[in-house]
C-alpha cells in the first residue's frame, strides 16, 4: 500500500490546511504523484486538496464511514507515491458516541490506515511546555504513532531553538519551523473557509506556501517517515440515485463529498450540472436532480429572481425525485429570510421557510432511519453531518427520516418528504450524506 502521513494537530486554527497544501504541492513539485485525503466531514478542504496536489481528495470518516468502506476510499492512493491526509480539529478529537469505524476522530484513520502522525505544533506563546504537549499526544493511543513535529507560527531564531530543545527533551523529531506569514493564511466565513474557487488569488498562496516548506521543513525524511498498513478489503461504492443526475452546481449549491460524485461515476451514472444562478433549469433528460447544500443564504435574491430555473425544476420534480441538501434543502422551500430580515421566495417544492436573521449555529453527525424514499436508497439508515446557522420557521410536510445525533439524541431536523401530483417526489435534509446503511 502506498505510504502516507497525517497531518493533525492539538486544536483547530493550528495551520494543517495551509501546512497540507505546502507540502502537497512542494512534493508535486518534485516530481512526486500525490494522493490527498481529509479526515472527518468537512466538505470545503478537498477543492484545497485538489488544487495543490492536482488529484482529487477524499474524506475519510470513521464514524460515518464503516472500515471497508474507508478501505476503498483509500485504495486510490494505490496509483501515487505519497499519500497526504488532514487530520480535523484535534488528532483525538471525535464525536459523543462511536459510530461505524470509530469516533470520527483523525486519530482512528492514522490507525486504520498505518498512516504515521506528523504534529504541527503552533508555538505562539509557549516554548519547551510544547514538547510536553507533543509527547502527551505521542503516548495517548496505542497504535497511533506520532513520527514527528512541524513547528508553526516561530517568532524568532531563539524561540526555535527553546522549542527544539522541549522536543528534544521529549524524545520527539522536529520536521523543520515556520515563521507567521499572513500572507498564506486562508480567509473563512461562518461554514469553515471562502470555497476554493471563490479564493481571488489561491494558486499564488499555495505557491507560496510550497516554496517555505521546501526551504524550511525536512521533505527528505517526512517521506522517509511515511508508512501503511496492510490494506484491508474493500466495500463497493455508494448507489447513484440514478443513471442521468441533474446537479446543481455553482457558488450557491457546492457542498457535495467527492466519494459521491466518485462513486456515482463509477457506477456508469452520467453527473449533468446545471447553475441556478445562471438561471438555468436541470436537463429534462435526466431521472433525478440533486441539489448540493452551499451558501443560498448569500444569494437569495439572485435565486428568487431565476424564473427559468424555478419552472424548470417544478416541471421535473413533477414527475421525477428532487433532492435537496441543508442549501439545497433550503431552495426547494417556501422560502428563505436572509440575515437583513428579508424573504425570498425560493422553488416552493415544499413547504419549508428557513430564516437567518437570527443566527443558530446545528453542528454534528447524524444517523438518519428514512420513512421516505431518497434516490438511491428507498429505505433503511444513512449517515451525514450536518453544519448550518439557519433556524426552521415552517416545515409542513411529512418527516423524511427520524434523525438522531452522535450519541443517539433525537434531532429536530428530520427533513421532509412530499409527493407531487405527477407522481415526482421532492425530498431534503439538513444533513449531508456520507454513507448509507450505517
Amino acid at each position: 500500500m502506498t505510504p502516507g502521513l497525517l497531518i493533525a494537530a492539538p486544536g483547530s486554527g493550528s495551520g494543517k490546511t495551509t501546512l497540507m497544501l505546502g507540502l502537497a504541492r512542494a512534493f508535486r513539485d518534485r516530481g512526486l504523484v500525490v494522493q490527498p485525503f481529509k479526515c472527518g466531514p468537512d466538505y470545503i478542504d478537498p477543492a484545497f486538496h485538489r488544487a495543490a496536489a492536482g488529484r482529487e481528495s477524499a474524506n475519510l470518516d470513521s464514524w460515518a464511514m464503516p472500515a471497508a468502506m474507508i478501505a476503498g476510499l483509500a485504495a486510490r492512493g494505490a496509483a501515487a507515491e505519497l499519500v497526504l491526509a488532514e487530520g480535523a480539529m484535534g488528532l483525538f478529537d471525535g464525536a459523543g458516541g462511536r459510530g461505524a469505524a470509530g469516533t470520527g476522530a483523525s486519530a482512528d484513520i492514522a490507525a486504520l490506515m498505518g498512516w504515521p502522525v506528523v504534529l504541527v505544533i503552533d508555538a505562539g506563546g509557549q516554548a519547551q511546555t510544547a514538547g510536553a504537549v507533543a509527547l502527551g499526544l505521542a503516548r495517548f493511543r496505542p497504535g497511533v504513532r506520532v513520527a514527528g513535529v512541524v513547528l508553526n507560527r516561530v517568532a524568532s531564531p531563539r524561540h526555535e531553538a527553546l522549542l527544539r530543545a522541549g522536543m528534544a527533551e521529549a524524545g520527539i523529531a522536529v520536521f523543520g519551523a515556520l515563521p507567521r506569514v499572513p500572507e498564506i493564511a486562508l480567509p473563512e466565513r461562518h461554514l469553515g473557509l471562502v470555497q476554493a474557487e471563490e479564493h481571488p488569488a489561491l494558486e499564488p498562496l499555495i505557491a507560496h506556501a510550497a516554496a517555505l516548506v521546501a526551504e524550511r521543513l525536512d521533505l527528505a525524511g517526512l517521506r522517509h517517515a511515511a508508512a501503511a498498513a496492510a490494506p484491508a478489503a474493500a466495500a463497493p461504492p455508494l448507489p447513484p440515485p440514478g443513471q442521468r443526475i441533474a446537479l446543481a452546481r455553482d457558488a450557491a449549491f457546492s457542498f457535495i463529498y467527492p466519494h459521491l460524485l466518485d462513486a456515482w461515476r463509477a457506477a456508469g451514472a452520467a453527473v449533468l450540472p446545471f447553475s441556478p444562478l445562471a438561471d438555468e433549469a436541470p436537463d429534462p433528460a435526466a431521472d433525478v436532480c440533486w441539489l448540493p447544500g452551499g451558501y443560498p443564504e448569500l444569494h437569495a435574491a439572485r435565486l428568487a429572481a431565476a424564473g427559468r430555473f424555478r419552472a424548470g425544476l417544478a416541471a421535473f420534480a413533477d414527475t421525477r425525485p428532487v433532492h435537496g441538501e441543508c442549501g439545497g434543502y433550503m431552495a426547494m422551500g417556501e422560502g428563505l429570510i436572509d440575515a437583513a430580515g428579508r424573504r425570498h421566495r425560493m422553488a416552493g417544492l415544499l413547504g419549508l421557510v428557513t430564516s437567518f436573521a437570527s443566527r443558530r449555529m446545528h453542528l454534528g453527525y447524524r444517523r438518519a432511519a428514512l420513512l421516505a424514499p431518497v434516490p438511491g436508497f428507498a429505505s433503511g439508515r444513512l449517515a451525514g453531518h450536518e453544519f448550518h446557522y439557519a433556524t426552521i420557521v415552517a416545515q409542513p410536510d411529512p418527516p423524511l427520516a427520524e434523525v438522531t445525533d452522535a450519541g443517539g439524541a433525537a434531532v429536530a431536523e428530520t427533513g421532509s418528504a412530499r409527493r407531487l401530483p405527477g407522481g415526482g417526489r421532492a425530498s431534503g435534509s439538513f444533513f449531508h450524506l456520507i454513507a448509507g446503511d450505517a
